[in-house]
């Protein structure tokens, strides 16, 4: 067998081995063994350099069985660290977690720049200073994953985004000089659609998430791999036209499907029926909650425009799984039952329909989620979150975290 072969054969091995070390948390070698196929040898030649490496530890459950006790093999998941970033208008949000997928903490720092060279250096200064908190770990900083809400082409660059008037910028390059580290770049909703299956639908292969916030983004994850398009662009379903001559889009078409059923969409309408700003959604909640008739009436709109798009996506892609992100949902119990009863056609064929329960979160987790994969350089994984080990949610300004 040629060297290179051989090369080949092992980190094949050495992958499918770590795959199940985090998909049990906790195995023997014999175990190892029989649900990968590979000999003994093999798992205890692997496991030996894993451990060298400090990427597993053994551990001495309890055992009160006949025979020797077996030892156990887990994942060193405080062995480094995987920086996710979300990076919206108005706001960065930040989640450390760790080789499990776990974070150590998630905040978000309040900005009002829009301008590139501002942003780069705020990502620059905040990255160094996550570097400083992850010192201690074997590792360190293993990876560095960011969410962008716009056009992101195949090779990481950012074509477009909308609220910062930003085109073909090379953050990935810029970032990766000033800081040293490697960085990866995705399109926010392809990073949610992510989450929402290495933390949510462990079983799903094929999965639609619909985030419905600023606007309407689509991730699609196909036989465990996004669904990008020819240029990277695909998924920017808010722009496909539900209402022709309808309401001006800022993409230059009329009756675009965001500009019904987003929603900032939602609030700009609801604000001008009012007649006041700032509506939150606790006033929503509140008003649908007295049977407000403006409010309940435009919910009702809302989810009959929203449902009308949907159809569109289940008749494209034939998903088995569409999770919605939006937190106006949320507010409406009946929400999902509403949308399913209008879902009728005999050929819109789907298993399930939800809402997500990772929110406003699942862009930064799916960045990290995206850096473990890298790391580990598994095909696939499953994960999961243990709220009682994550550090409060906290939103500070720029300033405040620098100092």
């Amino acid at each position: 067998m040629a060297a290179g072969d051989a090369a080949y054969i092992k980190k094949i091995n050495r992958s499918l081995i770590v795959q199940k070390i985090i998909e049990r948390k906790m195995i023997s070698r014999a175990d190892l063994s029989k649900l990968t196929s590979l000999t003994r040898a093999t798992i205890s030649a692997q496991a030996a350099d894993l451990l060298e490496d400090e990427l597993i530890v053994e551990t001495h459950p309890e055992h009160y069985g006949v025979g020797r006790r077996p030892i156990m093999l887990s994942v060193n998941r405080s062995a480094g660290f995987i920086l996710g970033i979300d990076l919206d208008y108005g706001l960065l949000t930040f989640a450390l977690s760790d080789l499990l997928g776990q974070p150590v903490s998630i905040y978000t720092v309040e900005i009002e720049a829009t301008d590139y060279e501002t942003i780069l250096h705020l990502l620059v200064k905040h990255i160094q200073l996550f570097e400083k908190e992850c010192t201690e770990s074997r590792y360190g900083l293993v990876g560095i994953v960011i969410g962008v809400h716009g056009l992101v082409t195949k090779d990481e660059t950012i074509h477009y985004v909308p609220r910062f008037g930003w085109q073909d910028t090379h953050i990935k390059n810029d970032l990766e000089k000033a800081t040293g580290f490697p960085i990866c770049i995705e399109n926010n909703a392809n990073l949610c659609s992510f989450a929402e299956r290495v933390y949510e639908h462990h079983e799903t292969e094929n999965l639609l998430c619909v985030s419905l916030y600023s606007g309407i983004g689509l991730g699609v994850m196909m036989n465990e791999e996004f669904f990008k398009g020819h240029d990277g662009f695909a998924g920017e379903v808010g722009h496909t036209i539900i209402m022709p001559g309808g309401k001006p889009c800022n993409c230059g078409n009329y009756g675009c499907w965001e500009q019904y059923a987003s929603e900032s969409s939602f609030f700009n309408e609801l604000s001008k029926k009012k007649g006041q700003s700032n509506i939150s959604y606790k006033d929503v909640h509140q008003w649908l909650q007295s049977g407000d008739q403006v409010v309940v009436e435009m919910m009702e709109q809302f989810i009959y425009f929203l449902t009308i798009g949907l159809n569109n996506l289940i008749n494209a892609y034939n998903p088995e799984v569409i999770v919605l992100n939006s937190e106006l949902l949320q507010l409406s119990p009946q929400s999902i039952e509403q949308i399913e009863c209008n879902l009728k056609s005999t050929i819109s064929q789907y298993r399930e329909l939800s809402l997500s329960k990772l929110g406003t979160k699942a862009c930064v987790l799916g960045a990290c989620a995206l850096g473990i994969k890298h790391f580990w350089d598994v095909p696939s994984m499953n994960l999961s979150i243990d709220e009682t080990e994550t550090s409060a949610d906290v939103t500070v300004s720029h300033e405040e975290h620098n100092q």
